[in-house]
């Protein structure tokens, strides 16, 4: 599986990372050194994380979500286009939830980020477009929500933090990362005669919604 190579690899650089102060600053997104031509900085970043913490929530969330996406990709397309329309989501939703930050940050010398939360991002929220109604929660924190819903949710708050500068968190690429999950599915679907996403979840939310959302207390 794709997922499980991505897991694989992004554990072995960020483990590496975590004792290798060269391999961290040579891959670590910093942007001035685009400005020398370290482009590769806008991906690479993306297989580093602060702590072991900070690996095994994105891994098992990465796990968790893209396991269904890459399914869900090669029953749709096939399993060659749909696994390359998989790897090319996550690798491009690593350049896209962080150029933001590179356009804001571009002349702060202090500045550095690291970590897959973007690129995982863009999986959940692709995850939320197929499957709107599946409830979804945060890991440890018992209240679940329909995905949709949890994903509005996850936007205002991301939002709010990003204004706030809260937690040396850099939300704008979970923001970035998730509208583009939904919008790189929903182009590289739109050919197909036969699928159309956008219409599926208004369909789901409209025949599911009242009832599911009443049954379950909401």
């Amino acid at each position: 599986m794709i997922t499980i190579v991505l897991i694989i690899f992004t554990c072995i650089i960020s483990i590496k990372a975590f004792k290798d102060d060269g391999l961290m600053e040579k891959w670590i997104f910093y942007p001035p050194a685009l400005k020398h031509g370290e482009w590769q900085r806008l991906f690479t970043y993306g297989f580093l994380h602060a702590d072991f913490t900070h690996l095994i929530f994105n891994m098992f969330t990465l796990y968790f979500f893209g396991v269904d996406i890459e399914k869900y990709c090669i029953a749709t397309l096939g399993e060659l286009t749909g696994s390359v329309a998989y790897i090319v989501l996550y690798f491009s939703a690593l350049f896209v939830s962080i150029f933001p930050t590179y356009l804001k940050e571009r002349d702060n010398d202090y500045y550095h980020g690291l970590g897959a939360s973007g690129a995982v991002s863009a999986i959940i929220f692709a995850y939320v477009l197929i499957n709107p109604m599946n409830f979804m929660g945060v890991m440890f924190i018992p209240v679940w929500l329909p995905a949709f819903l949890f994903a509005i949710i996850f936007v205002m708050i991301s939002v709010y933090l990003s204004k706030n500068h809260s937690g040396g968190i850099n939300h704008s690429a979970h923001i970035a990362g998730g509208i583009y999950g939904i919008v790189f599915m929903i182009v590289a679907f739109g050919a197909l005669e036969h699928v159309n996403l956008l219409a599926d979840f208004i369909d789901q939310i409209h025949v599911n919604s009242i009832r599911d959302l009443i049954r379950f207390g909401f």
